[in-house]
């Protein structure tokens, strides 16, 4: 699949036309991590933006020293890595690669300095990115009442 059509498939990129898509899609090269590599750890620096062409990646949340919970999974056409858009750039959670992933990377810098030099892209996708987490958000709270309405 060709990088223009895995980031039409993807939910941070969907409300750009084609030509601001081809302009994004220059932005972008494709990464691949071997099962089990750690692609970020939480409470570090980001600078990558990813989103998925195959395979799998957890989102792991260290809740201490010696706990780790994986409580998401991220696949197919979907990003992750945004915190390397944002101000501190520091991950929220670690990633890792379940399987072999390939994936697009962006600098997440670079991608957010869209905000400035073509505002209308920018904006658009900080729109996708909070989409993707308010999704995520959503995710986990129906994640969180089906464990404690279990109790």
């Amino acid at each position: 699949m060709t990088k223009f059509d895995v980031l039409r498939k993807c939910e941070m990129f969907r409300t750009l036309d084609d030509k601001q898509l081809r302009e994004v899609e220059k932005m972008c090269d494709y990464t691949e991590f071997e099962g089990g590599t750690i692609i970020c750890r939480q409470g570090c620096k980001e600078e990558k933006l990813y989103v998925i062409d195959s395979g799998t990646v957890g989102i792991i949340l260290e809740v201490g020293p010696l706990a780790q919970r994986q409580v998401q999974a991220v696949t197919d056409y979907e990003a992750f890595g945004w915190s390397a858009m944002l101000d501190p750039y520091i991950c929220t959670a670690t990633v890792k690669a379940l399987e072999k992933t390939r994936a697009l990377g962006f600098d997440g810098q670079e991608l957010s300095a869209l905000c400035v030099t073509k505002p209308e892209i920018g904006c658009r996708i900080s729109r996708g990115i909070a989409r993707v987490v308010a999704t995520r958000l959503r995710q986990a709270y129906a994640q969180l009442l089906g464990v404690t309405s279990q109790v």
